[in-house]
């Protein structure tokens, strides 16, 4: 240790004077130092156990501590740590994990770009879409089209596609051309007035994009993208039919579908890519979390041929980044992919998930609840204010994660809106019952209370 650090100081205390966390402000003293993990389960530096309800940030799909993953990434290390990407050269661990993700995807996926993580692909297909459109002769095609309740990462770019203003508000002049469209969350729809007659939440969703193409102009409009399920949003999928009619008229204006599966892909809908369950051939998808289930920094962008054949042509596709195919995270993915190929953690996404969900049902009977949604191995508990309305908290269920964490050991994560849960695919049905019983316990007791609760700026 060095001799600059006193070695009576605790974790806690040489955290707050070395680290700068996102969303955690100096007058917050409290840290939760993690030093281990093992399937579901974290230690922290004084010992106590947590149930992880949210796979880390929503990625971890095998679990922690998979000492498969461990060798894979030692022995690429031992064979080949790094090498370039740029230009003509290449390596066999990025041909080898490209060729494996193009088959996964929709027919029609062409090729794989690779990233270093979800921010940096929404900027790349980002500015992909947009320099598509100048190279086929449209270079007035520059405003992109996102969504309320949207996350696609902290970015420049990505930040201000996202529906979370401490992301944008006080970092100066935003790139601009965004337009901000109603997303599908058929709880609020229902809820809310202004709403056309009995227009529902597809029909109003749809009216409204057509409206925005036709004032806007779709000479000018490259792209929307969108999460298959909004996440952060607060876990919310869509009627069946909302992403087939929205990719249907896009496609007739000419303008591209970028879908944004960081979360969504690898397992945790129950499907590789949840554009394929859903019946959508993106033109781009933005991939990282579940690709290495955490274990590595890596992340990528699929494109169909069309896209690429394009993007390839007259010097290439003109923007790289350092870490771009990383061997080691190619290695580390490949062995992630294996294991949820091997241990059927797809169909686990469906039957743990439902198992959560239904252990969730009491919480109904609350006038604090207004519903419990589930789509694979992504819940939402959607708390409220007011349940006619369904008005949300004030401050959002920020403060009651961090109880539920307290009282119970059992991490989820708090949002605008709701509490959201997305264990690893590997959780056994005693810890997703664990999982439940702690939700409904918790929220029984302060039903009445937590609504008054001050919550923290959210994390995303």
């Amino acid at each position: 240790m060095s001799s600059l650090i006193p070695p009576h100081r605790t974790w806690e205390e040489r955290d707050r004077s070395a680290v700068l966390h996102p969303f955690l402000p100096d007058s917050q003293p409290r840290r939760v130092v993690m030093v281990e993990g093992e399937g579901c389960v974290l230690r922290d530096a004084e010992g106590r156990e947590y149930l992880d309800a949210t796979a880390g940030m929503w990625l971890c799909q095998v679990g922690h501590g998979r000492p498969e993953i461990a060798e894979a990434a030692a022995r690429q290390m031992r064979r080949m740590e790094y090498s370039t990407a740029f230009w003509d050269f290449t390596h066999d661990r990025a041909i080898s994990l490209a060729e494996r993700l193009v088959g996964l995807a929709p027919p029609g996926t062409g090729r794989a770009f690779f990233t270093s993580g979800g921010s940096e692909g929404t900027e790349t297909a980002l500015r992909m879409a947009r320099n598509f459109h100048h190279r086929r002769g449209a270079p007035d095609r520059t405003w992109v089209l996102t969504r309320t309740g949207a996350y696609h990462g902290a970015g420049y770019a990505s930040g201000e596609l996202s529906d979370f203003p401490p992301y944008a508000s006080g970092f100066g002049p935003q790139p601009g051309h965004v337009h901000r469209l109603t997303a599908p969350y058929p709880y609020v729809h229902a809820r809310s007035s202004g709403r056309a007659g009995n227009e529902d939440v597809t029909a109003f969703c749809l009216r409204e994009l057509e409206e925005t193409i036709h004032r806007i102009g779709s000479h000018r409009i490259a792209a929307l993208i969108g999460e298959p399920v909004l996440a952060l949003g607060g876990m919310v999928a869509p009627p069946p039919d909302y992403w087939p009619r929205v990719a249907e008229l896009l496609r007739a204006h000419g303008i591209l579908l970028i879908m944004d599966e960081v979360v969504t892909a690898f397992g945790r809908t129950g499907s590789w890519y949840a554009a394929g369950e859903m019946g959508v051939r993106p033109d781009l998808t933005v991939l990282s979390k579940g690709l290495t289930s955490g274990y590595f920094p890596l992340g990528a962008v699929l494109l169909t041929h069309e896209i690429a054949d394009v993007l390839g042509a007259d010097g290439g596709y003109p923007v790289g980044h350092t870490y771009s195919a990383h061997p080691t995270g190619c290695a580390v993915a490949e062995a992630n992919l294996d294991i949820i190929e091997r241990e059927s953690l797809l169909a686990a996404a469906w039957t743990v998930g439902s198992r959560i969900a239904t252990g969730l049902a009491p919480l109904l009977d609350l006038p604090l609840v207004g519903e419990v949604r589930q789509h694979g191995m992504m819940i939402g508990i959607e708390v409220v204010a007011d349940q006619e309305l369904g008005r949300p908290l004030p401050h959002g269920t920020y403060a009651l994660a961090d109880l539920i964490r307290d009282r119970t050991g059992v991490l989820v994560r708090g949002g605008p809106r709701a509490l959201t849960l997305a264990p690893p695919l590997v959780m056994t049905a005693q810890e997703a019952d664990r999982v439940s019983a702690a939700l409904v316990e918790v929220l029984t007791e302060h039903a009445v209370t937590v609504s008054r609760a001050t919550d923290p700026v959210p994390a995303s």
